[in-house]
């Protein structure tokens, strides 16, 4: 399912915190929303999944219908403890279920289970599990009911490095398998340059830039969007590597985001602090 938004902004209130934002993401993706905190990336996923009135165009395979096969996993998780695995998992098949459970509901979350190898704890309670396994849960419900548009908003902010490592394994093997068009919103850079086919940047309500994850994580971008000079990298199988070196000072006259602007706030940064290091 391919995903477009045109000129898409969200207010709360007199506060704007989208502004004529547009994107497309495509089937067989997996596209990456980064930005610093406050820059409207959760109220994107939001607005998308129909949970926020919004201004603008959102299109599903070019209709303005909103399917029902939307898998979407919020930030903020409840975990109810009183519930087992498969009936969390069932419940992301909530719009499917009638008075009583479809043999074919069973089969879908059972089919979900074991593709992410969680079938051994599907009669535990949630409030057994560790956080990691918790998520993969949540995930599990995300994919319950075989949707086409998959929207994740910080699915591993919480996890240790190698569950965020797994769990982004499989949304990448999941989306590629299934042909989802997914759209996650991370926090780590590097996270996003290793498992995103396309990274958009989000700053104060507004796209930045939009593109292959080599193409828009450069050292200028990361300094004028998250106010951090940067060291730039390759791993050993070439994916980028981004390291944060120090935070530069912000300015609230920052003006808009280009290359140019950010050097020369490094420059200025550098040179302040030649300042500061000669003897008084």
């Amino acid at each position: 399912m391919k995903l477009t938004v045109e000129g898409l902004s969200v207010a709360y209130g007199p506060t704007r915190a989208i502004a004529g934002l547009d994107l497309v993401a495509h089937p067989g993706e997996v596209l990456a929303v980064i930005g610093p905190n406050g820059s409207g990336k959760s109220s994107l996923v939001k607005a998308i999944a129909g949970l926020l009135g919004h201004e603008g165009i959102v299109a599903f395979d070019g209709s303005p219908v909103r399917p029902q096969r939307i898998g979407y996993m919020p930030q903020d998780i409840g975990a109810r403890a009183a519930l087992t695995v498969l009936e969390t998992v069932l419940l992301g098949r909530l719009g499917r279920l009638g008075l009583r459970v479809r043999r074919d509901d069973l089969d879908a979350v059972e089919a979900v289970l074991v593709e992410l190898d969680l079938m051994p704890l599907a009669a535990r309670y949630l409030g057994e599990l560790s956080g990691g396994q918790r998520q993969l849960v949540f995930l599990a419900q995300a994919l319950a009911s075989e949707p086409a548009l998959l929207l994740l908003d910080e699915p591993i902010s919480a996890l240790d490095i190698r569950h965020q490592l797994e769990v982004m394994e499989i949304v990448l093997r999941m989306t590629r398998t299934r042909s989802l068009t997914t759209l996650v919103i991370l926090h780590d850079l590097n996270i996003a340059a290793r498992f995103a086919d396309a990274v958009m940047v989000m700053r104060e309500g507004r796209a930045v830039c939009c593109g292959q994850p080599g193409d828009v994580i450069d050292k200028a971008m990361v300094a004028a969007v998250f106010g951090v000079e940067a060291a730039l990298s390759a791993a050993p199988d070439g994916r980028l590597i981004m390291t944060a070196m120090r935070a530069l000072q912000s300015s609230s006259n920052s003006g808009p985001v280009t290359p140019e602007n950010s050097e020369h706030q490094i420059h200025q940064d550098d040179q302040r602090n030649r300042n500061t290091d000669q003897p008084q």
